[in-house]
């Protein structure tokens, strides 16, 4: 009986480990699609823009596999306490992937469009963007791997460095638009890459939330630094 119940308790370490290599895998892809986006978008390269969104499918796949796999662990085991949140916040980070996958996808598509349009403005913004949000997708995952909740609230708070490049995105596309009408439908296409990149950067600390509650049992404040201000923009006619 002992034997068995050993053997049970490893067996169950075991899918626990498989779990958080299946959510490190999904990662993975996520940060190079976000990578090779933004890659495709400066370079002007549809072929590669052509590949983000063709591999696509493979973040959905994993998506369901996991889930599928939490579903199981959950019905079989009856986890509770650490295990319990674990499983749970892997079926919200996977989401969460799944979210940042199409966002990425949705900023390729654009490139494409982009790449037939007349280039005008700096596209270092985006880089840095892209940049970021893709060290910080790489720290929350790293956070959950290791039970780091430190690593997991540092993701957490250095989301606002991302909404202040996309704010100067924002007001350059605008003024440029302003500036020249032939600019806009160019500009337009700009503005929804960086507000993708921005959507990605906050899917990276919801993860970060989730992984903190994983590891710690409660859940971070609701007020999360943000600097996001394009919603409240006025734009006023030049001249």
């Amino acid at each position: 009986m002992e034997q068995m119940q050993e053997h049970t308790v490893r067996s169950y370490s075991e899918e626990l480990r498989r779990l958080r290599e299946m959510i490190v895998r999904m990662g993975g892809l996520a940060e190079r699609q976000v990578a090779d986006a933004a890659l495709a978008l400066v370079r002007h390269d549809t072929d590669l823009a052509a590949e983000v969104v063709q591999r696509d499918a493979a973040i959905d796949a994993l998506e369901r596999e996991v889930e599928a796999f939490c579903i199981r662990i959950l019905a079989l085991r009856q986890p509770v306490g650490a295990d319990l949140r674990l499983i749970v916040a892997c079926l919200k980070i996977c989401h969460g992937l799944e979210r940042i996958g199409d966002y990425a996808r949705n900023a390729a598509k654009r490139s494409i469009v982009l790449a037939e349009l007349p280039a005008f403005g700096s596209l270092n913004g985006f880089q840095r963007m892209a940049r970021m949000v893709q060290a910080n997708l790489k720290d929350a995952i790293d956070a959950l791997v290791n039970d780091d909740a430190a690593k997991a609230d540092e993701v957490w708070a250095n989301d606002e460095p991302v909404d202040e490049i996309y704010n100067g995105i924002f007001r350059e596309m605008l003024t440029f638009m302003m500036e020249d009408p032939r600019n806009i439908t160019a500009a337009t296409h700009l503005l929804f890459v960086a507000k993708n990149l921005e959507r990605i950067g906050d899917h990276a600390t919801n993860i970060a939330e989730t992984v903190h509650y994983a590891v710690r049992g409660e859940s971070l404040p609701d007020d999360r630094p943000k600097a996001d201000m394009s919603a409240s923009a006025v734009v006023r006619p030049l001249g």
